[in-house]
């Protein structure tokens, strides 16, 4: 634990912000970690959990209570840090992406195709910053690619460094063959060898550490992604864990399961002491570091601080084999676009930025890059999308003044979405104090289409906490506001293109028009143009899509199979469409005028087998081949004749 005298960060209060070199940027992104996991951020019951150096970094610059993931589970998050573009807007709304969409018969939706990464070229902001002459390394999780380690990875994506490579990849999060005996020790040559505090040695951290070490000498952009605190849920350090399970009054009996609920489970809370302590080991690396571009001055009062997690809280649960955490008052948790998913812990912390004051303005992962861009002194590169807010005006201006938050077209944001076609199959916005939900599934007869909640009151920046329990749907009592609220949500997906979830034509539940859907006659190749005739059974066909494979390159020179869309033309019962010439297998995807997909052909291989749509399908193995009884192109289509 770091003592705290909060003279390093005071200091840099006083640094004229002219007087100062480029800024260091550091962004830590924790996995899963939940909006009640952190102790400055009690609300009702007080977390088990001991986060000192993260309470200490609260005190030193601002906490927001309304910060906001891009989505909820890992790798739209991530991947709309690093791109500025919305997870709908980019198409990569879930992680496990890059794969037919399909269905069972026991589905009556269809999750769309959604990509599993950001294009290779994307002009992520460690791209960017690397241009303006900053070092840029990332540690830990990479995840922005349909594989952990796939590509393209960090170093084809703007950073000259980084550690998602190895046998160390993961760090402390390396599986455990049995969590109860395989802990860490002091001896020399244990990889995890515990420091004279009781923690383990962690590859990420370590990583982390030596690249500021190395490129103190300029700028640098050092992207911490720890893989704590996401599955397995495992401590290394034995005497953490024996602290908890004296603390929660708990016996650690079965190593398998987890029966407890809310915060009660002694391996989680070892895990978030364990990231609380790792963030201490990467903040008094600055703090007692000289700064070689600033003499006399410490590296921490010229460095900027983000902290944050990529979706809410894990709670787990009996599905999952044990219960992770709680984030109550707020409800559900990752992978559920409600408060409990996507509600996060966000600090920041630097140069002319307050110490020790809270913010109840709204904030999204995706205010990320301008902002670092705008405290860089880095302009917005010429025709780049951001989808997010520059902070900086808020951040040293009057903390509880949402008017200083301003959208792209310069107005005053007042609203967020989140679009989640996936499991439940919601799409939410936030306009003020209100909360709308889009259920999709309105066959289901278990929710309603539409909910509407108030979270609280806002008068004059301040919010009363209202309903964060999202527990009050007024949308019966507020039809109006609900309406209208759903209108604009509806507008805001359609200038982002984002796609919908499908009626599934097989399910064998019932669902209205289901007997209307088109169906594919037959087609025909030539090389990589695909041509096919249809019949339309009482429902207008109003898109074609073509679902089709390339190899990508992988780790160790093997290679994945990765799908793409793309989109037909439509003219008098025929579709056609050319693909690119590395395609090698195309499925064609039917829409019609009442939102039933047609797959053809239907294969196995489309189906969502193991898609992850409730948790993170986070294996190495997740886009094995799945073009057994796709459409053949080019060099194939000439094999399969």
């Amino acid at each position: 634990m770091i003592k705290r005298t909060l003279l390093g960060l005071s200091l840099a209060l006083a640094i004229p912000a002219q007087a100062a070199p480029a800024p260091n940027i550091v962004l830590m992104l924790a996995d899963d970690l939940g909006w009640q996991d952190v102790k400055c951020y009690d609300i009702d019951k007080p977390s088990p959990m001991e986060t000192p150096n993260i309470d200490s970094l609260a005190k030193c610059g601002v906490l927001f209570r309304h910060a906001y993931s891009p989505a909820p589970s890992c790798t739209p998050s991530r991947c709309a840090i690093m791109s500025g573009n919305h997870p709908a807007r980019a198409q990569t709304t879930h992680v496990s992406g890059g794969r037919p969409p399909g269905a069972n018969t026991n589905q009556r939706m269809i999750t769309p195709w959604f990509s599993a990464r950001m294009p290779a070229n994307e002009q992520t902001i460690a791209r960017v910053l690397r241009e303006k002459g900053y070092a840029t390394g990332h540690t830990g999780k990479w995840h922005m690619a349909s594989t952990h380690f796939g590509f393209p990875g960090a170093l084809d994506q703007g950073f000259d460094f980084t550690s998602s490579q190895g046998g160390d990849a993961r760090g402390i999060q390396q599986g455990m063959p049995n969590r109860l005996q395989n802990f860490a020790t002091d001896k020399p040559g244990d990889p995890y060898r515990l420091d004279a505090e009781g923690f383990p040695t962690d590859p990420v951290t370590t990583s982390a550490l030596k690249f500021m070490e190395t490129n103190k000498a300029k700028p640098f952009f050092l992207y911490y992604a720890t893989w704590l605190v996401h599955v397995p849920i495992q401590s290394r350090s034995k005497p953490l864990l024996d602290k908890y399970c004296k603390k929660l009054g708990v016996d650690p009996a079965n190593p398998k399961e987890w029966s407890l609920e809310g915060q009660k489970n002694p391996y989680y809370c070892a895990m978030v002491e364990t990231l609380d302590h790792y963030v201490g080991q990467l903040v008094k690396f600055l703090e007692t570091t000289e700064d070689p571009r600033n003499p006399g001055h410490k590296l921490i009062d010229n460095t900027y601080i983000f902290f944050a997690s990529d979706n809410g809280g894990a709670e787990g649960g009996r599905g999952h084999g044990e219960f992770f955490t709680d984030n109550a008052p707020l409800d559900q948790g990752k992978t559920s676009p409600r408060e409990g998913g996507v509600r996060v812990p966000f600090l920041v912390a630097g140069p002319n930025i307050p110490a020790g004051k809270e913010s109840d303005v709204m904030v999204n992962g995706l205010d990320f890059y301008p902002t670092i861009l705008s405290l860089a002194g880095v302009k917005k590169p010429d025709g780049k999308n951001l989808d997010g807010a520059n902070l900086q005006p808020l951040l040293t201006g009057a903390l509880d003044d949402s008017t200083l938050v301003l959208n792209q077209h310069g107005k005053p944001r007042t609203e967020m979405i989140w679009h989640y076609p996936h499991g439940k199959n919601q799409s939410t916005i936030r306009a003020g104090d209100f909360k709308l939900i889009r259920n999709y599934d309105t066959q289901s007869g278990k929710v309603p289409e539409l909910e509407l909640y108030r979270l609280v009151d806002t008068k004059d920046g301040k919010s009363g906490r209202v309903d964060i329990e999202e527990a009050k749907n007024l949308a019966v009592e507020q039809p109006d506001k609900a309406t209208a609220m759903n209108a604009r949500l509806t507008e805001i997906l359609t200038e982002m293109k984002a796609s919908l979830p499908y009626w599934n034509p097989n399910c064998k539940l019932p669902i209205p028009n289901h007997k209307k859907v088109p169906a594919v006659t037959g087609h025909t190749v030539d090389g990589h143009t695909v041509t096919a005739t249809f019949k339309e059974n009482g429902a207008r066909v109003v898109r074609a899509d073509l679902i089709y494979a390339i190899k990508i390159p992988g780790k160790r020179g093997e290679e994945s199979q990765e799908w793409f869309r793309a989109f037909a033309e439509i003219d008098n019962g025929q579709l056609k469409g050319t693909l690119p010439p590395e395609a090698t297998h195309t499925y064609i995807n039917l829409i019609d005028e009442n939102n039933f997909m047609v797959n053809y052909p239907q294969a196995s291989g489309a189906k969502t087998k193991g898609r992850g749509d409730d948790a993170e399908g986070e294996g190495e193995n997740n886009q094995a081949d799945q073009s057994g009884g796709a459409i053949p192109l080019g060099a194939a289509a000439k094999q399969a004749s």
